[in-house]
């Protein structure tokens, strides 16, 4: 008599337990055993309890190939899915294998496991396994389906709702209680003051402090003290929520008319605007790409989109300062160069439509495209492609947690015609514009940081903790992706031969950048080379790039938009004009309330590197990951370490700020 000890172990999320029956089919290369029901003394799979069982068979079933798991009903109860983690398997002859599961189970569903060693296609030699994978992954096709979300964009999942999508892949109970609580105190806190539907404009710039009472942080409270000093408006475009967008000044656009005696009061004693360039010490922020949308309108008037040019010089003391803006990308009589000397609130004005414009072009753009978006794509994709038995799936899965959920949800709740970005200057329209003329220019290095940092020329500006934290994050993240690709993919050949991983990154060059050619992104695979620094950017974009940021939740500093015209003359504003351009008391804290319930940790966060589903079998990955863990935590105390020293701690690329994947 043959006898296979296993280890069930069910999750720990609320209500994951089941009274129902659990049956167990061991299928091996000689045969497979009796249908047996798991039965101990007392209750069975019950929340996070790991139960011991035996499945005997009259003759050694060879090796193992797959696991059937059945769940059916205990005598009258109700429903209740089964969230089923995982079973190890102890064979008679010794073996030990993992069959990972980390799924809903409902009532009278049956599930097919494969355990044991990642496999690539060409790597199963046995009929069932093969048919098997083939099944598996027609599935997971008819179920994981493409629909364009506008021409020019990237395309997305084709569910219409969350709950069509698996149970495993939605937010968890808690999650979803917690994010909902949240969003009504923020209500019941606005409603109580007042704030809420107030059409009334704010009477003063400190009334604004007072939008919430709890929701307070060290950096919001920097930045609703520090928003109109001119270091710290340089210093976001490092720092701050965006700051992938400025770049080495060697010469000025011919659009920019900007003269030696406009701001020479601003520079070094004794240098010059084009000594300045040449020392590399000119950095110029410029959003042409905004340049003729047609703006939102607001009560039947049209608001107004500034696709305007800053330009920016590091001075002695390796501040960033701002020195010139231009509003307008073309220069005209009403179209004026703003300097520091100007009237304080006419350069004050100056910089809210340079950091209006760079908000709208955050949120859409580089927040929700560029992670969002291509999370989505990168993940559908994946779905499609890899069988859970492939090493590529069980890498990258971890990385694509709650973004189907997260993205249903935003397409309608922040994207949709009642969404909160619908009430920016542009309106939802002109940010899907803005949308596709970003994707139509991007490129592959573009999302690969160290070429992105050298190809905008700010490889030795100072002060630059993004730039810093984000290339040790990448060399990590990279280091670890090498060791596991290279371990399962030893030479190119495997690559060549692997056609799962083929279907993958043609899925993601034809959806995701719409078999672009110029873009650079691949659309293939043709060396080991090639596939880590594809997924070292995949795990980077859904991980690092995704960190959040809470500059904007203080609607001076930075908002989706502003009511009055730019100023075309100088002399002509004063403070109740900045009171009167910014969103009325309703509109504001309607927006401050969406970043806040977008910037906030709910239950479950997984921080980066963190992997709770225990997939791998082989002790190669699993050691890979452990090593990863340590770099990541060393990285970690480097960067507390630092920010000790720091007047304002830059804490957004702490690996242990990171969420392992887009989930909000």
């Amino acid at each position: 008599m043959a006898e296979y000890k296993l280890e069930m172990t069910t999750g720990n999320l609320p209500y994951a337990g089941t009274s129902d029956y659990i049956y167990v089919t061991l299928v091996g290369t000689e045969g497979q055993s009796e249908r047996t029901l798991m039965d101990n003394y007392g209750f069975d799979f019950q929340t996070g309890a790991t139960g011991s069982y035996t499945v005997k068979s009259s003759f050694s079933l060879g090796k193992l190939l797959l696991v059937k798991v059945e769940k059916n009903q205990y005598l009258c109860l109700p429903e209740d899915e089964w969230y089923f983690s995982k079973m190890v398997v102890t064979t008679p002859e010794g073996d030990v294998i993992l069959y990972p599961c980390y799924r809903w189970i409902g009532r009278g569903e049956m599930v097919e496991l494969r355990g044991g060693k990642a496999m690539k296609a060409f790597e199963d030699d046995h009929p069932l396994l093969i048919d098997h994978r083939k099944k598996e992954l027609m599935l997971k096709k008819s179920l994981f389906q493409w629909k364009s979300m506008g021409e020019g964009l990237p395309h997305i999942n084709s569910f219409n709702d969350v709950s069509e999508i698996p149970a495993e892949m939605r937010f968890s109970d808690s999650r979803t209680a917690d994010f909902n609580y949240s969003r009504k105190k923020i209500g019941i806190e606005l409603k109580v003051k007042g704030l809420l539907g107030s059409t009334a404009y704010w009477e003063t710039i400190e009334d604004m402090k007072k939008i919430f009472w709890y929701k307070k942080t060290t950096m919001s409270e920097y930045v609703a003290d520090h928003w109109m000093e001119d270091d710290f408006y340089g210093y976001q475009f490092l720092n701050g929520v965006n700051p992938g967008v400025i770049k080495r000044c060697s010469e000025l656009p011919t659009n920019f008319p900007v003269t030696e005696e406009m701001v020479k009061p601003f520079l070094e004693e004794g240098s010059s605007l084009q000594k300045e360039m040449e020392k590399g010490n000119m950095f110029l922020y410029d959003q042409k790409k905004m340049d003729g949308i047609p703006p939102a309108a607001y009560n039947g008037e049209p608001l107004h989109v500034t696709a305007g040019l800053c330009l920016l010089n590091v001075n002695p003391e390796n501040k960033l300062m701002p020195i010139a803006i231009q509003l307008n990308q073309q220069p005209s009589e009403k179209n004026p160069i703003f300097l520091p000397s100007d009237p304080e609130t006419d350069w004050l004005l100056a910089k809210m439509f340079i950091k209006n414009a760079d908000c709208m072009d955050h949120e859409s753009v580089h927040h929700f495209m560029r992670t969002h978006f291509l999370a989505e794509v990168f993940s559908v994709a994946a779905l499609r492609s890899f069988p859970v038995i492939h090493p590529m799936y069980k890498l990258l899965f971890p990385h694509f947690r709650h973004t189907l959920h997260i993205n249903i949800r935003a397409r309608l709740s922040v994207l949709g015609p009642d969404g909160a970005l619908n009430n920016s200057s542009l309106g939802c329209d002109g940010l899907m514009e803005l949308m596709r003329r970003d994707l139509s220019e991007m490129t592959y290095s573009s999302l690969c940081l160290p070429e992105n940092i050298a190809a905008r020329g700010l490889e030795s500006i100072p002060n630059f903790y993004y730039r810093d934290d984000g290339l040790k994050l990448w060399n990590i993240i990279q280091s670890f992706v090498k060791a596991v690709v290279e371990h399962y993919y030893p030479s190119d050949c495997e690559v060549h031969r692997d056609t799962e991983l083929q279907d993958w990154i043609s899925e993601v060059f034809t959806h995701g950048f719409l078999g672009n050619k110029a873009s650079g992104f691949p659309a293939a695979f043709h060396t080991v080379e090639e596939v880590v620094k594809f997924t070292t950017m995949v795990i980077f974009t859904t991980t690092v790039q995704h960190a959040a940021y809470d500059y904007n939740s203080w609607a001076p500093n930075s908002t989706l938009r502003l009511h009055k015209p730019p100023p075309t003359t100088k002399g002509q504003s004063s403070m109740k004009t900045v009171l009167e351009t910014l969103p009325n008391v309703g509109d504001t804290v309607v927006l401050a309330g969406m970043l806040w319930l977008l910037s906030d940790r709910y239950s479950n966060y997984i921080p980066l590197g963190t992997y709770p589903e225990e997939r791998f079998d082989e002790p190669e990955p699993k050691q890979m990951i452990k090593e990863f863990q340590a770099e990541l935590s060393c990285l970690s105390e480097a960067i507390t370490t630092r920010n000790s020293h720091l007047e304002l701690p830059y804490t957004y690329l702490d690996p242990a700020e990171i969420e392992n994947s887009v989930s909000i």
